[in-house]
């Protein structure tokens, strides 16, 4: 992606390997997952708000590793595999059925030296889990988690999810609306949605004069 680009990134963002942006607020969640021989137990959750690269991370870790990813949702009561290593997302959402699968799942990764990686918005002890013994288990999994982004990965973000969209805004647009919403993954996807809703719907540029007139409107 840094190839097909022009923009300039802000200072403090740099590009990790497959197009994930490191700044502050995730640099030592990327660094723990570059490093799995370091994690007690060879498990770890990564925690953090929707939208904040967690998927992403997880994507990044199957592609280093070889190893299988699905979501907790999908999981089934007679789930196993010989995989040394797991990638299992949003376990919050892991279902009543699965839980045992899971503690066993967990247990023979420990024991054959394989590894575990999840994820989640919360931490595990508010995942609804009613095994005592698995909810023991996710407890204990040393934890790493993505802070709210700073103005620079703010500013990274929101060009990035203009590229996405093939739109390619001038920096002041950027500069403009950095201060001026929520320092957050959502409020980032969601003014960029927005703009690009409204310069379809009204046939005009996608701009500061936009963005003045969506922020006014919702404030």
């Amino acid at each position: 992606m840094a190839d097909q680009l022009s923009f300039d990134w802000p200072t403090g963002v740099a590009l990790g390997p497959d197009d994930f942006f490191v700044a502050e607020a995730n640099a030592q969640t990327y660094a723990m997952l570059t490093n799995p021989a370091g994690w007690p137990d060879r498990k770890l959750v990564i925690i953090g708000p929707k939208g904040c690269g967690k998927s992403h991370l997880a994507r990044i870790f199957r592609a280093q590793t070889g190893g299988m990813i699905l979501h907790a949702a999908a999981m089934t009561a007679d789930f196993q595999t010989d995989a040394t290593c797991v990638i299992i997302e949003d376990m919050a959402h892991l279902p009543r059925h699965a839980e045992e699968a899971m503690f066993h799942l967990h247990n023979h990764l420990r024991h054959t030296g394989g590894t575990l990686l999840m994820t989640a918005r919360t931490a595990p002890s508010r995942w609804p889990i009613a095994l005592p013994d698995l909810a023991s288990r996710m407890q204990a999994t040393t934890l790493t988690r993505i802070e709210n982004p700073d103005d620079a990965l703010l500013q990274a973000l929101i060009m990035k999810l203009f590229a996405d969209r093939q739109i390619m805004p001038k920096p002041a647009l950027v500069n403009y609306l950095t201060p001026r919403i929520e320092r957050s993954f959502a409020a980032a996807a969601d003014i960029v949605d927005r703009l690009d809703a409204a310069a379809l719907a009204q046939g005009r540029k996608i701009n500061q004069a936009l963005a003045a007139d969506l922020l006014d409107n919702s404030g």
